[in-house]
């Protein structure tokens, strides 16, 4: 049986004369305005961002696991590090979507066709002024000084000697003012420029707040020709003149870290009694200014009996050693105990399911990202920690990560 089609709701005469980002702003504009969350991306590589917004929070918010297959629901995923009654795990259903490739109308699902009155209203509204995002009620987490995260990298080598684990991920939070005035889809806009590779997103809703990130890294993602795809992204150094991807030279402790990563993958595959996958690298990539090592794995899910794999390796990968550690129970609780601070949607994931078509979904790890409060910003940015790490180093590691997003600020 066919699934119904969405309604086509084509713009009024009075936003006829709006170009494409006004129109999105528009609706964002609406969907803020009556308390709807909603969720703004653009994926690497695509010309136009896409807009989603669902019809209420309470749909939102009904922990729907993002499958990666055909029969799950349409919509965005937007999953915390660790799930908590603070850090929901939020799936925004497609209920409205705007695509400004194809800007002549707004889709509405089947489900959501009584939001068709409201909608239009939006729709014939004066453009708005400002926007009223979503703020969290959660206070700002503890942002580490310089020497409480040396402290907490000593912390994790230590660990490292000890063998209580093999790997840890160690990171921060940091306060930045923001400017007055400060418009987070202008700054959505901002980053898109600047990282066209990256999938830059911008996530508000009640509870969870406003999320802005350009994130380099897939943590699962499914194509439309049954292509099931991860990857092992860790190890960091600026782009220099004289580090370049074809040129860049790194560390045994960056080659371990990265090793380290790609044996995880590896491990969640042989969990699952899969043998029949593609490896490629590890080869250096660029990452806005950063150079990473990066390991790709694909399965042709036509060719294994495994028609939930990529569902299966979603809950097997995340949260990845590359965020968190290994052993993941142990590195975890190293974190829980010692990190200080509540990550909240840092190092969790994101990113749309069964919207593009059936079947199709790329989700991203959420790193390089800052939640908006009223009058300032937390950044977050991590380090991975072997027995060579360096308090320093790790430091200005962090430092780097967190310019990425910063320059939207």
């Amino acid at each position: 049986m066919t699934a119904p089609e969405p309604r086509l709701l084509p713009w009024p005469a009075a936003a006829a004369a709006l170009d494409a980002p006004a129109r999105l702003r528009h609706l964002v504009a609406g969907a803020l305005r009556t308390g709807r969350p909603l969720a703004v991306w653009r994926e690497p590589g695509a010309a136009h961002p896409q807009l989603l917004v669902s019809r209420s929070a309470e749909a939102a918010f009904t922990g729907l696991p993002p499958a990666l297959d055909a029969g799950a629901p349409a919509g965005f995923a937007f999953f915390p590090f660790r799930d908590s009654d603070h850090n929901p795990a939020l799936f925004l259903p497609a209920d409205v979507r705007y695509d400004p490739a194809r800007p002549e109308a707004v889709a509405v699902a089947p489900a959501a066709r009584d939001l068709v009155p409201a909608l239009t209203a939006w729709l014939a509204a004066p453009p708005p002024a400002a926007l009223a995002w979503h703020r969290s009620p959660q206070p700002a987490p503890h942002a580490a000084t310089q020497a409480e995260y040396k402290a907490l990298v000593r912390r994790g080598v230590a660990a490292i000697e000890e063998k209580a684990v093999v790997k840890v991920v160690s990171s921060r939070a940091a306060r930045r003012p923001l400017p007055p005035g400060f418009d987070p889809l202008a700054a959505f806009e901002k980053l898109s420029a600047k990282y066209p590779q990256a999938m830059v997103s911008l996530v508000s809703g009640p509870g969870v707040g406003t999320w802005l990130g350009a994130t380099p890294e897939v943590l699962a993602e499914v194509t439309a020709d049954g292509i099931f795809r991860t990857m092992a992204l860790a190890a960091t150094q600026p782009v220099t003149a004289g580090a370049s991807p074809r040129t860049a030279i790194w560390r045994q402790k960056e080659i371990e870290e990265q090793a380290l990563v790609a044996r995880y993958v590896v491990s969640c595959f042989k969990q699952l009694r899969l043998r029949e996958y593609h490896e490629t690298g590890p080869r250096t990539v660029v990452a806005g200014q950063l150079l990473h090592l990066r390991t790709d794995f694909e399965v042709d899910l036509k060719a294994v009996p495994f028609p939930n794999l990529g569902t299966d390796m979603l809950r097997l990968l995340h949260p990845t050693s590359a965020v968190g550690g290994m052993p993941k129970a142990a590195a975890l609780e190293f974190l829980r105990r010692h990190e200080g601070y509540d990550r909240a949607y840092y190092s969790g994931f994101l990113g749309p399911v069964n919207v593009a078509a059936p079947g199709v979904a790329r989700l991203f790890v959420n790193l390089r990202c800052l939640q908006v409060h009223a009058h300032e910003a937390i950044l977050y940015a991590g380090t991975g920690l072997t027995m060579d790490s360096d308090p320093e180093r790790e430091w200005q590691e962090t430092e780097m990560k967190l310019q990425t997003v910063g320059s939207a600020i």
